[in-house]
């Protein structure tokens, strides 16, 4: 039978059952070879081939989640090629050659501060510390107080500074140097930071207060006497009674007896001491320990100079060389000192007192008025004081007595300028506030602080200057002033010598110290032999880094002569005030001036705070 083929040509069909498999395979050789030359349709091929078979996509297990082979291969692919090109940048970053900006090189105030801070290294009593940095120094002293009987305050006097170049521990100007000090800190700890000398003079003060802590019993609340110097420097019994002066030895090699002297109404010596540790209280505020112990020595020693009146120089020892004219102006210093310590206002009221003020000579004038020193605080009191009203303006009942004394410090600034006739001046341009007397620089350089001090007080305060008489000052004359007198110190005079030793091509090379002029060579000179050193005309052997001596005379004029301590010794008190005006003057515009708020750290508001506003009202 044969039947129509779809695809063309007959198509025999076998009905039979019994038909093989080989008979179908032969069948289909006789199939026409034409037919299958033509091109199928879309239909025909569905009909070969069947169903089409998908491809398979394959996948990553990677444990917490399955994501596709390929995107995962490209997400590898792209991490690792992010990776060669941040790498391939950095290498080239790295090996071509940057032009980096160095900082400016530090100003000569900058420099100068950094010597003058060294002298106190130099003037360590005790056991020193390694990093002292002074070679030609050793421990000294060790038996300070130790051979004294009479009490449990003498046991140990052991540490502090030698006041200049002898080995006498006078306890009044090293008192106020390091007020001064402490002073400088709180105003300018930026630019102590920025010179990188803030934990270098912190350290210079720590071993100050540490040392005047011993001198009294700081765990009362009340005593009954104080040390006021250990060492003695009255030269009239002779060879036979060697002492710090009539002595020239090295303090290493001392062997003699050093008294100590004590006093119990001295009002002078503890308001300054107070004054001393209650500045360096705000200084160390973050080591609360220790601020807290000087605050509560600073109060004790408060107590003691109030209730034991009496000037601690009277017959004694110290008159001849540091003698206190009055306790007054101490009143007001410590006092102000005390109220920024411990915010307590019965110290303000009593600072600011007019009565107490009349007494320590702050309406009276006279020939040293505007003078801050080691002996007359007033003006540093005024000044602080000044600083209260500016910043914090406490009003009634302080605000009149606190508009005079910021009257008598306008008055002080203007006496500072050269257009007046209150200090004379060396035709150098030297001012002479100790008006011709010798030994200036150290009058000098509290002057140039005070005045720096003000006229940053005045510019945070967004005060252009001040008045003097009608006429207008801006503060840039202050600072002006403050830089000649700088200035001429570090070798801008007629004689072209730096005052600092160590700084600058000349300065003084016989500095009236004894340390500095004896040589180090395992050598124990004995009372006077040392005297050949003394009286030696060759330079000191070794260099006694950042003392500032005792200044020229009224003409300019200086003798580089070691016996002649009227113009070669330095002292605490003088160097004390040079770090202040130095730390003043440095640094650029990029640095702040003055720190407003740590002084006022521990005074309360003076004003009660608002009561919050009230809820809204609710139906």
């Amino acid at each position: 039978m044969y039947g129509r083929d779809p695809w063309g040509g007959p198509l025999e069909i076998n009905n039979a059952d019994s038909a093989t498999d080989d008979d179908r395979s032969r069948n289909l050789n006789d199939f026409d070879k034409a037919a299958l030359s033509r091109p199928l349709d879309e239909t025909q091929q569905s009909w070969l081939l069947g169903p089409g078979e998908q491809k398979k996509k394959k996948y990553v297990d990677l444990g917490c989640i399955i994501v596709s082979r390929k995107i995962f291969v490209w997400t590898v692919g792209l991490i690792l090629a992010a990776g060669f090109i941040a790498g391939f940048v950095t290498l080239i970053v790295k090996t071509v050659p940057r032009h980096h900006k160095h900082p400016p090189p530090p100003d000569n105030y900058t420099i100068a501060l950094g010597k003058a801070l060294r002298f106190f290294n130099a003037q360590k009593s005790g056991r020193l510390p390694k990093h002292n940095n002074v070679s030609w120094r050793g421990n000294s002293c060790l038996n300070d107080g130790k051979g004294d009987k009479s009490g449990a305050v003498l046991k140990d006097l052991v540490g502090g500074y030698y006041d200049a170049g002898d080995a006498i521990k006078f306890h009044f100007p090293k008192a106020f140097a390091m007020t001064m000090l402490s002073w400088s800190v709180i105003e300018y700890s930026a630019k102590y930071e920025a010179a990188g000398e803030l934990n270098h003079v912190k350290e210079i003060i720590k071993w100050g207060t540490d040392y005047f802590l011993k001198t009294f019993n700081n765990t009362a609340d009340s005593i009954s006497q104080i040390v006021a110097q250990v060492g003695k420097g009255d030269t009239s019994g002779g060879a036979s009674d060697p002492n710090d002066h009539s002595c020239w030895m090295r303090p290493e090699d001392i062997d003699y007896k050093r008294p100590v002297t004590e006093c119990s109404s001295c009002s002078d010596l503890a308001a300054e001491m107070a004054a001393a540790l209650a500045s360096a209280s705000i200084v160390f505020k973050d080591n609360k320990a220790y601020s807290k112990k000087l605050v509560h020595g600073a109060a004790t020693l408060w107590k003691f100079a109030r209730d034991q009146r009496g000037s601690y120089s009277t017959g004694a020892d110290a008159a001849t060389f540091y003698n206190s004219s009055m306790y007054w102006d101490e009143f007001v210093w410590g006092g102000t000192w005390m109220y920024y310590a411990t915010g307590n206002q019965s110290y303000l009221y009593l600072a600011s007192h007019p009565t107490l003020a009349k007494h320590a000579g702050a309406f009276w004038g006279g020939p040293d008025y505007g003078v801050l020193s080691w002996d007359n605080k007033l003006t540093g009191a005024q000044v602080l004081l000044t600083r209260l009203r500016l910043f914090l303006s406490p009003g009634y009942p302080y605000e009149q007595i606190l508009q005079t004394f910021h009257n008598q410090t306008s008055i002080i600034m203007c006496s500072y300028l050269p257009y007046f006739s209150s200090f004379n001046r060396t035709k150098g341009g030297l001012i002479q506030l100790n008006h011709g007397r010798p030994q200036p620089l150290q009058y000098v350089v509290n002057a140039a602080f005070l005045a720096t001090l003000y006229s940053d007080y005045l510019d945070a305060a967004d005060t252009p200057g001040w008045y003097c008489g009608p006429n207008f000052y801006s503060t840039n004359e202050l600072r002006k002033f403050a830089q000649t007198q700088i200035d001429y110190i570090l070798g801008d005079n007629p004689r072209k010598m730096s005052y600092l030793v160590g700084y600058g091509k000349r300065y003084p090379k016989q500095v009236h110290h004894r340390g500095a002029s004896i040589p180090k060579n395992r050598v124990k000179y004995s009372c006077t032999g040392g005297y050949k050193y003394r009286d030696a005309k060759k330079p000191n052997p070794n260099t006694i880094v950042g003392a500032m001596v005792a200044g020229p005379d009224r003409h300019d004029g200086f003798h580089d002569v070691r016996t002649n301590y009227n113009y070669t010794e330095p002292t605490l008190a003088g160097n004390a005030g040079l770090v202040a005006a130095l730390v003043a003057l440095s640094g650029d515009s990029t640095v702040a001036k003055i720190d407003k708020n740590t002084i006022f750290s521990a005074v309360p508001p003076m004003f009660p705070t608002p009561p919050p506003p009230p809820a809204p009202w609710k139906p």
